[in-house]
């Protein structure tokens, strides 16, 4: 008899357990889901937003709004959309590329009609301030990628394109650098996808 009590006291306690962990990890599950949307419209909001507003000036439509995502194999990817001349013809997507201190977030707006980069921004870094910080608080390195297609070398000249470093900053560029080119491969390999996310906006 003890042993038969003992039993169905260890089945009510593996129950009780089994139901406090559902119940636990379904909350764990809502809480995170919820956090994960807030953190992404703060940063949308207050890190991609500016960048992308800037970049996409003079656009009819506001592209915080008119976005759309695409899987890319495990990523998925967020394109933000620019109306020109009642046309969605640009798109902007952000991308990263290894600076002196770490991953360099770089937002690049491309022109779907010509393949030419509408403009780039420097979103996330900790490169060194004074130096590498320049990529994003000044627009010289920034301002060389504008009206380039993305099938050219986007490089530094000493890598055989046509970009001029940062003084003093040569890592911090080329780290821009490769951003731009993650952000044309990714572009390249999914146009005829985005091309068609386009017509619905």
């Amino acid at each position: 008899m003890e042993r038969g009590s003992e039993m169905n006291e260890m089945v009510k306690l593996f129950v009780i357990v089994a139901l406090f962990s559902g119940v636990a990890g379904g909350v764990l599950a809502t809480v995170r889901s919820s956090t994960q949307a807030r953190i992404e419209y703060q940063q949308l909001k207050f890190v991609k937003g500016p960048t992308i507003k800037t970049l996409m000036q003079g656009c009819s439509n506001d592209p915080l709004v008119d976005r759309f995502k695409i899987s890319d194999g495990k990523i998925e990817r967020s394109f933000f959309v620019g109306k020109f001349d009642g046309k969605a013809s640009t798109v902007a997507l952000e991308t990263y590329g290894k600076g002196f201190a770490g991953d360099i977030g770089v937002i690049v707006a491309i022109n779907v009609e010509t393949d030419n980069i509408l403009g780039i921004g420097v979103t996330t870094h900790s490169e060194t301030p004074g130096l590498g910080s320049r990529a994003k608080s000044e627009t010289f390195l920034s301002d060389q990628f504008k009206g380039l297609s993305i099938k050219d070398p986007l490089q530094l000249k000493n890598d055989g394109g046509a970009i001029d470093a940062i003084s003093g900053a040569s890592i911090t560029s080329q780290g821009v650098c490769g951003a731009v080119v993650n952000s044309s491969e990714v572009y390249l390999r999914l146009k005829s996808n985005i091309l068609e996310k386009l017509k619905t906006i």
